[in-house]
This record gives C-alpha cells, sequence and structure tokens, in this order.
C-alpha cells in the first residue's frame, strides 16, 4: 500500500476527510468495486440486530416527526401575538393578547422538543449497541480468519496493509454504522416532512423555496469538481512528504554521515511548498461553497418573505404560518446537503467493508486431518520422501528431495543465498505444504498431526530475535506454560544469560521495550537460546546468529547452542561454514535442490561445490566471511 493511500484511508486533507465533515465535502471518494454485493453482505452482518433496527427507525420517526411539527405549533403563538397587537393597534374594544393561549403554546413546544430530544437519545442509543455489536462480529470474523489464512498471504503482503485492513477499514465501518447512518434516516425523514409541511402551509411558497436548489446543486457541483482536482493533488503532495519524512528519519545515521541533510531539507521544502498551495487552494476553493449556499438561501429567503407577506395582506395565509414556513425552508437545505455527504461516506465505507471481506474470502489453510495423530514420546526421527514444491506451482522449486534424519543428529543446511534453505524449514514446520511427496517425524506424516502438535516439536532460535515488551523472565517462559522461577533461572544459566541478566537493574523482572533495544543484539540471542531450551523441544531448528556479534558473546552463545543441541535432532542453517564442521550429516543445497550430502571430510574430499564454498573463505590467511 503506498503512503497516499494509507493517508487516504485516514481522512488527511480537507473538510471531508471525516465523518463530520461540512457541507464542502469534495474529497475524492474510494469506490467499491462491487458496491451491491458488498453493501448485501454488509447489511447480513446487521440482519441479527434487525429488531432493534426497526426500534432505531421508529425512534427517528418519532424524534423527526416531534422536531418537525414545532415551527408549525410555534406560527401558532406568533398569530395570536399578531392578531393581539393588530387589535390593539385598531382600537378594537376589548382587545388583549391572550397570553394564557401564548403560554399553551409554549409548553405545547417545550414538551415537543424534550420527546424530540428524548426520541433522539434512545435512537442513538440504540444505534451504538447496533454499530458495537455488528463489529464486534466482524472484527471476530477477521480475527477467526487470519489465525486461518497460510504464511504465504502474510509473505505476499506488507503488515501495514493487513494492519490497515483490520484497523482502519473496521474502524471507517464502525463510524459509519453508529453516526452516518442515523444521519442518513433523520435527513431523508426530515426531507420528506418539510416538504409535507411546507405544502401544508402553501404550495406556492413551497415551489419558490424548492427553485432556488436547482442553482444550489449546479453551484456546488461547479465548485466540489474544482476543489476536487486540489484534494487529490494534496493527497498526493501528502503522501510524499510524509514518505520523505519516513525514509529520512529512518536512515538518519546515513544522511549525517553522508552530510546529505541541506539537500534532504531542500527536498523538503520543496514537497512542503507544493503541499502548501494544493491546501490552500483546495480548503478555499471548498471554503466557497457555504458562503455561495448561504446567498442563494437568502434569495430564497427574500422571496418567501415578499410573497409571503403579500399572501398576508390577502388573508390568504396566516403571519404565523408564514414565520413557520421561512424555519421550514432554512431547514430544508441541511438535510440534502448532509444526505449528499452521507452518501459518499457510505461509498467509502463499502469500499472499506469491501477490503475486509476479501480478507475473509481468502483462501484458508488445508484443513486439518479428520482423525489427527498425536506424537506422545516424540524421538525426532525425519524423513523427507520424494517432495517436489514451489511457492508457485508452475515454478518448481524443490524437485524428488530425499533425505533421512536420525534422532540425535546435527544436519547443517548450507548453500547460497536463494538456494531454499529457509524453504526447507517451512516445509518441516508446516508453513507451506508440499506439492508432492511427505515429510515424516518418527514416521507419521506431518500432513497428519495437527500444526499446534507438530510445531510444539520444534524449537526456534533464528537470527532475528524476536522479544516481546514483558519481563525478561516472561519472554524466557513463552515457550512453555505453568514453569517455576527455578526452571526459568536454570535455563538461563545454561543459555550463560544468567549472569548479565543479575546486573540488569530489575534483574529477571526487567521490563524489555519493544524493540528490545535495552539490551545487546547478543544477550538478545543468549534469551532466545533459554526460551528455546526451556521449552525442550524435540527437535532444534537454529539458524545462525553469530555474525553481527563480538567474538567474546559468539563463543558464549556457540557454547549455549551447543548444550542446547545435545541429544536432539537438530537443523542448522549455516551462513559461515567454520560452525558446522563437527556436524553429522552437511545438506548442500543450490537451486531448491541437494546437490551434495555428506560429513564436513566427505565433501572436502569430493572437490565440488561444497569444496569450493569452504575454500572461498578461507582463501585469505583464514578470513570467515559470510556466504548465505
Amino acid at each position: 500500500m503506498s503512503q497516499e493511500q494509507k493517508n487516504k484511508r485516514r481522512g488527511f486533507g480537507g473538510p471531508g476527510g471525516g465523518h463530520g465533515g461540512g457541507p464542502g465535502m469534495a474529497m475524492p471518494v474510494e469506490k467499491a468495486k462491487d458496491f451491491k454485493g458488498t453493501l448485501k453482505r454488509l447489511i447480513h452482518y446487521l440482519k441479527p440486530r434487525k429488531v432493534q433496527l426497526i426500534v432505531v427507525l421508529l425512534m427517528a420517526v418519532l424524534s423527526t416527526v416531534f422536531s418537525i411539527v414545532s415551527p408549525k405549533v410555534m406560527g401558532k403563538a406568533t398569530t395570536k401575538l399578531f392578531e393581539g397587537i393588530m387589535a390593539k393597534m385598531k382600537h378594537v374594544p376589548g382587545a388583549s393578547i391572550d397570553f394564557h393561549y401564548v403560554w399553551q403554546i409554549i409548553m405545547v413546544l417545550i414538551g415537543l422538543y424534550v420527546l424530540s430530544a428524548l426520541f433522539s437519545y434512545l435512537q442513538q442509543y440504540l444505534m451504538a449497541d447496533v454499530a458495537q455489536k455488528t463489529v464486534y462480529d466482524l472484527r471476530r470474523d477477521v480475527s477467526d480468519k487470519l489465525n486461518r489464512l497460510p504464511l504465504k498471504y502474510f509473505d505476499a503482503r506488507t503488515h501495514g496493509e493487513i494492519l490497515s485492513r483490520v484497523t482502519n477499514d473496521v474502524d471507517n465501518i464502525s463510524t459509519t454504522l453508529q453516526q452516518s447512518l442515523t444521519q442518513l434516516i433523520t435527513s431523508i425523514l426530515t426531507i420528506i416532512g418539510v416538504i409535507v409541511m411546507m405544502l401544508s402551509i402553501s404550495p406556492l411558497l413551497t415551489l419558490i423555496a424548492v427553485l432556488t436548489l436547482p442553482l444550489s446543486v449546479l453551484a456546488i457541483t461547479n465548485i466540489a469538481k474544482r476543489s476536487q482536482k486540489q484534494f487529490v493533488r494534496q493527497q498526493k503532495e501528502l503522501g510524499q512528504l510524509n514518505g520523505h519524512v519516513e525514509e529520512m528519519y529512518t536512515g538518519h545515521k546515513i544522511i549525517k554521515a553522508f552530510g546529505r541533510e541541506p539537500k534532504s531539507l531542500e527536498q523538503f521544502d520543496t514537497i512542503n511548498e507544493r503541499l502548501y498551495e494544493a491546501g490552500w487552494k483546495a480548503q478555499f476553493i471548498s471554503g466557497v461553497i457555504m458562503p455561495i449556499m448561504s446567498f442563494i438561501g437568502n434569495i430564497g429567503y427574500v422571496l418567501v418573505s415578499v410573497v409571503g407577506g403579500i399572501l398576508v395582506t390577502k388573508k390568504s395565509i396566516e403571519i404565523g404560518d408564514v414565520q413557520a414556513f421561512i424555519q421550514y425552508a432554512r431547514q430544508f437545505t441541511m438535510p440534502i446537503t448532509q444526505t449528499a455527504n452521507i452518501a459518499n461516506i457510505i461509498q467509502s465505507t463499502v469500499a472499506s467493508a469491501e477490503r475486509v471481506f476479501e480478507i475473509l474470502d481468502e483462501e484458508e489453510e488445508k484443513l486439518e486431518s479428520v482423525h489427527p495423530v498425536e506424537l506422545k514420546q516424540p524421538q525426532g526421527n525425519v524423513a523427507f520422501n520424494h517432495v517436489k514444491f514451489g511457492y508457485d506451482p508452475s515454478n518448481i522449486l524443490i524437485e524428488d528431495m530425499n533425505i533421512n534424519v536420525s534422532q540425535g543428529q546435527t544436519i547443517a543446511i548450507v548453500g547460497p543465498t536463494g538456494a531454499g534453505k529457509t524453504t526447507l524449514i517451512n516445509l518441516l514446520m508446516r508453513f507451506y505444504e508440499v506439492n508432492e511427496g511427505s515429510i515424516t517425524v518418527d514416521g507419521v506424516n506431518i500432513a497428519d498431526m495437527k500444526r499446534g502438535d507438530l510445531r510444539s516439536l520444534f524449537g526456534m532460535v533464528l537470527q532475528d530475535t524476536w522479544l516481546f515488551n514483558g519481563t525478561i523472565r516472561d519472554n524466557i517462559a513463552y515457550g512453555r506454560e505453568n514453569v517455576t522461577d527455578e526452571e526459568v533461572v536454570s535455563a538461563a544459566k545454561t543459555a550463560y544469560a544468567d549472569h548479565f541478566i543479575r546486573t540488569l537493574p530489575g534483574g529477571y523482572n526487567t521490563i524489555l521495550n519493544e524493540e528490545a533495544s535495552n539490551i545487546s543484539q547478543g544477550q538478545k540471542q543468549l534469551l532466545t537460546i533459554a526460551r528455546a531450551i526451556l521449552a525442550d523441544p524435540a527437535i532444534l531448528i537454529l539458524d545462525e546468529a553469530t555474525s553481527s556479534v563480538d567474538t567474546r558473546t559468539e563463543v558464549h552463545i556457540q557454547k549455549a547452542m551447543n548444550e542446547l543441541m545435545k541429544g536432539r535432532t537438530s537443523f542448522v542453517i549455516a551462513h559461515r561454514l567454520s560452525t558446522i564442521r563437527d556436524a553429522d550429516l552437511i545438506l548442500v543445497m543450490n537451486h531448491g535442490s541437494v546437490i551434495e550430502k555428506g560429513t564436513h571430510e566427505e565433501l572436502l574430499a569430493l572437490g565440488g561445490f561444497y569444496a569450493d564454498l569452504y575454500n572461498s573463505q578461507f582463501t585469505k590467511g583464514g578470513f570467515d566471511q559470510e556466504v548465505g
């Protein structure tokens, strides 16, 4: 996902950016590819709450009715006051203002406004419940789906894109259901109610009021087209600016090292200037909409007042009705504008829903076996039998792989980058399914085991350490449930991590931050080894992690790994060949195939690919460089 798309979803860039956008909402709207189909699916999530929705609709009708009737009732009080004043001015005997009647009207008005507010509150309360429960169901379905998706789905997409669908898009749906949907219902009911009330007062005045609408629509449409171009430009420039800032901060050290600060600032100023220009034009042009609408509305107001005054003098209409009509005319344009805005929001929301439903429609992992096999006492014998695999079925990576590994053996996997070393591990852990052949553990096909049971047999220590925000104790204990403090300390001692842990201010209770940057790279690695030791797996997968640490720490890590590997079947992905001389079996991979296998001495004697790879690392006085 581009930065521009992310910003568009977040709603940056103008009055149309959120649900509270004003009448000038001219921002470009993301549209769904299949609007009707997606809308039907979204409505399907609302079906379990249809009774509540009917009640919400009823509350909206009652609230709108009481709100719309109020100006008409108020008009009666105005008429009564006007009649009393005119009678006094004409010196009619016994003429007076009927304040008792006026007070009755005022009390009725207070009652109407209170009832309207009450029903409006109930409407919002019920709709909030409907919206949150609906989105709860949607989030639950998405979460369950993500847990069932294969690793290839996550490999093919950025984390930001997936998170955006799960958070931003679902939040967009939530906000629309809770706010915009009730606004839409109220706006439509208000338009209908106002037209009915206006017609009941005077069809002629209604015609005059409605005649200003085409003029408003024409003005808004022309201005919106102009402002939309600027909003598109603003979004583009904003995306470029955010991308530039992110890049500059990420590579801050490199920029300083090469003295590129002035050039970076120059680029920032250039983009910022373009963003300012686009933003200014977008805001100014869209900001013109309200004054123009007010101007056109005032023309209608003048016409209604003049014609209404003439009708009053001819006794065709009461003055209170003219006052009520003017109020209705004022109420008439706002819900129309709101409806247009909400229509845009709903389009954007359906587009968000479509992206969420795309996740729900993704192909899931292969179903678990109906009668799964569980290894009660795993030994660690692993076999690859005529395995064929390709990430893309039309482009096969591994052809007819056959490997037999006995319990307690250490198997080293070497080869150049892209040879298929990581692919082999992915297949072993069932992150991907084989196209043909089988992989067995202790004679049991891993396809006949539950993925959770299979993966519990393995312990992994990777070059990229993964530690979460929490205490060191929690991080070490992550691989096993219900462990004691003594077991945690014992695992740390075995991994040569106990000493450095105790030197930290909080010891085992030291909190690691989200990046675990408050300890060194080597210390992180020792913690992951301690975690693997505590998990006590039958099979180990080790991705050599000593290339980024100092020599002294490398010795400690190597000792800890050797301790960890005792009595266990171990698969070691080797980047530096000096570390795997003692392996029981070395698999040399290239282009997805095992091209050579044997011990270190056997492969050197063979004088093939491995010998060339090994010798290339030691041609300069024992210089040990990384090749994988």
